[in-house]
């Protein structure tokens, strides 16, 4: 039998749908017939520019209270101003009881019209938690383009603010929502009832993109959430479980994940029938979009925040909480743990290991792959300091020398920066899958098989190396060395991720491991991963006027002032480049938190993506890659580095630009294995230039005489912050 609520609600459907309107196009014609523009109208009605604009478009449907003064306006217009007939055709706009005809000059600016059109009176029963749902409401649907999945036809997420006292959800696209839900579990139903957000799943194996709502200052007010947290709420990162909000939630049996009501929160029921029934939130004003990543995004309007966060989720993925989170989470999305068997003999299908992926269970890492304090060290001693030939340590470079006296001669430092260098090295690396490692001894070096291996590599001379077959001499000392982070020469056994030690084979050198950990279960794991971001990079360089079919002088000159162009297409763009490095970081997420102790576990290791093996590999392919490229510049130029932090290189020059280092032929052909000029990742743009007096004065003004003159290229002095670029 139906409760008194919803038969309310489904007499007040019947009040709401009242007479039928115009179609959307005949809205339009009958303003302008009356000469009154969209923004005279919003202003008329107590509305948005940007409602009006759907209304008239077919996005949406008036609702109360604005629908009937809305209806009437459009019907003394209809009389004023009739569609011209043509043979055959009915007349538009047939007689109805309507107010009196208001024509363009009889439109206030200040009062609504309704107080000039009588309103009619509606039954609302005072014992109704909350207004009747818009689903009750005939809703004219935008056709959904070819190939759009119409269970998602308004976009991933919506931007949840109150205007005038009402509720609206700006989507993508432009299209801005009436939302009637007056409590946050309102609000959570409404999404999955009639939202129509969300995107569909990228393996066929995985699952949809939940719905994201983003809820702004005045959303939160209207909620009755707190604006921001307290230093206490902010430190456990989520309101106490206390909180009104939250009892709210649970009273209308609704559920939140061990994260609690945090920046980023998911708001749940039990999948019902296999249909998921999740809603999360992201609260930029509780600081959930990192200024790091995503710059000033959380200040921004709520049409201008919900074009960037639905230009990231349309070519990366809906956020899921920070760019590090979603790193990962866009890894398993692309290779989702599980997948359905085949039809048993009964027809009952299972879920199995999907082939490819990092399975369902996390795994221990071997003792060398172990960051300090997990508790496979547990058994070491208290404040026992690991050298390199007990833990693999595989890094990003941060090396500089100092100038030579022909070096300080020239006029010129050029700092050159690799395009997502993390992103290239993820491209095409080989990694350990779903089946622990196992540990060898005396092993023979084999470069397809990713591991870790204890091996000597203080023999490698950089003074003699192969470069493309080729015995080549080379100034080894103004050279890194490849294998550490620090540029130093190793000077005994070390443990390398497989990268590294195949670099030295490759330098011609040979190499006896002494014992390993490898992973023979392995697959390029990444490569999907890199390929998404990698197109969404390249997609939102060229909104941002930099395309990849550019000569290198052309390319040079478009990145003058780039990110200015558009510069919410800029933010998105960083937040490209977070995805990449942090969520790469994400593998190797190190315990936080004061009650955490060593050798106890910490929430991280029961991810199957904590993998520090990755990451590791990573690493070492982006460092052994920018070496690889240093060595083939000197070889063919005589030009060395003068300091490597990361994917940025200085050298000296008698020119201000990238194109006074890297020598291009007329028909734009550069040294074969070296640097290239270009958008894509791998290749490289201008980071900066300076002069030798400059550097000479920074380091002696730091009292460095070694300080690394590639994390100041950019900006000039030691005050800038360091980017990571």
């Amino acid at each position: 039998m139906p409760t008194e609520e919803e038969l309310f609600q489904a007499v007040q459907a019947l009040l709401a749908d009242g007479p039928e309107f115009p179609a959307p196009e005949e809205r339009a014609r009958l303003r302008e017939a009356a000469g009154v523009t969209p923004a005279a109208l919003a202003r008329t009605l107590r509305t948005t520019l940007q409602t009006v604009k759907n209304w008239e478009s077919g996005h949406s449907e008036p609702r109360p209270p604005r629908r009937a003064p809305y209806l009437a306006l459009l019907e003394g217009w209809a009389k004023k101003y009739p569609a011209p007939r043509t043979a055959g055709a009915p007349a538009v706009g047939s007689p109805a009881p309507s107010a009196p005809a208001v024509g363009a000059s009889e439109i206030p600016s200040e009062q609504p019209a309704a107080a000039a059109v009588p309103r009619p009176s509606t039954i609302r029963p005072t014992s109704a938690p909350r207004r009747p749902a818009s689903a009750a409401r005939k809703v004219p649907v935008k056709s959904a383009a070819a190939g759009a999945d119409p269970r998602f036809a308004n976009g991933p997420l919506a931007v949840i603010t109150v205007e005038d006292g009402a509720v609206a959800a700006y989507c993508v696209g432009g299209l801005v929502l009436d939302v009637p839900a007056t409590s946050l579990p309102a609000l959570v139903e409404w999404t999955l009832a009639e939202g129509r957000l969300g995107a569909p799943r990228l393996d066929g194996s995985g699952r949809d993109a939940d719905p994201l709502l983003v809820l702004t200052p005045a959303a939160l007010d209207y909620y009755g959430l707190p604006v921001e947290l307290t230093d206490e709420e902010r430190l456990a990162g989520r309101l106490p479980a206390d909180h009104k909000a939250i009892a709210q939630i649970e009273a209308a049996e609704w559920q939140l994940t061990r994260r609690g009501l945090g920046p980023w929160a998911r708001i749940y029921r039990p999948a019902q029938g296999g249909r998921r029934l999740c809603v999360q939130l992201c609260i930029p004003s509780w600081k959930a979009l990192d200024v790091r990543s995503w710059g000033h995004a959380a200040e921004l309007p709520p049409a201008e925040l919900a074009r960037v966060l639905g230009l990231y989720a349309s070519r990366v993925i809906t956020p899921r909480g920070s760019t590090a989170v979603t790193g990962l989470e866009l890894m398993t999305a692309l290779h989702p743990p599980t997948r359905a068997s085949a039809a048993d003999a009964e027809g009952r299908r299972h879920s199995v290991h999907n082939p490819g992926s990092l399975g369902k269970d996390p795994m221990d890492p071997p003792p060398c792959e172990a960051v300090d304090g997990h508790p496979v060290l547990a058994d070491l001693p208290r404040f026992h300091v690991r050298g390199p030939e007990e833990r693999v340590f595989e890094e990003a470079f941060d090396w500089a020398r100092e100038l030579t006296d022909a070096e300080c001669m020239a006029p010129h430092l050029v700092g050159i920066d690799v395009n997502l260098a993390f992103g290239a090295g993820a491209n095409g690396a080989v990694v350990g899958l779903a089946t622990p490692p196992v540990h060898v001894t005396r092993p023979a070096f084999d470069p397809a098989v990713p591991g870790s291996w204890l091996v000597d590599l203080s023999h490698v001379d950089l003074s003699r190396v192969l470069v493309g077959k080729k015995w080549t001499q080379l100034k080894g000392e103004l050279l890194p060395s490849p294998f550490t982070p620090t540029g130093e020469t190793p000077t005994g056994p070390a443990w390398y991720a497989t990268p590294t030690v195949a670099y030295a084979v490759e330098l011609g050198y040979q190499v006896s491991p002494i014992e390993a950990w490898l992973r023979p279960d392995a697959g390029r794991y990444l490569d999907a991963w890199y390929k998404r971001l990698r197109d969404a990079y390249v997609a939102t360089m060229a909104d941002l006027g930099v395309g990849e079919k550019l000569t290198p002088a052309e390319y040079l000159a478009a990145m003058d002032g780039y990110k200015h162009r558009d510069p919410e297409a800029a933010i998105v763009l960083d937040a490209i480049k977070g995805t990449v490095k942090f969520g790469l970081g994400k593998l190797r997420e190190k315990a936080r938190g004061g009650n955490w102790r060593p050798g106890q576990p910490w929430p991280a290791l029961a991810r199957p993506t904590w993998r520090p093996d990755i990451r590791d590999t990573v690493i070492s392919r982006t460092r052994t890659g920018m070496h690889r490229k240093m060595v083939a510049l000197a070889a063919a130029t005589g030009r060395y580095p003068v300091a490597v932090l990361s994917d940025c290189a200085v050298y000296a020059a008698h020119g201000p630009s990238p194109l006074d280092v890297l020598p291009y032929t007329a028909v734009g052909k550069t040294i074969p294995g070296s640097f290239r000029i270009g958008v894509s990742p791998g290749m490289v743009k201008h980071e900066g230039t300076r002069t030798p007096l400059w550097a000479e004065q920074l380091r002696e003004q730091t009292q460095d005489p070694l300080l690394n003159l590639a994390r100041y290229i950019k900006t000039g002095g030691t005050t800038g912050p360091d980017t990571g670029e």
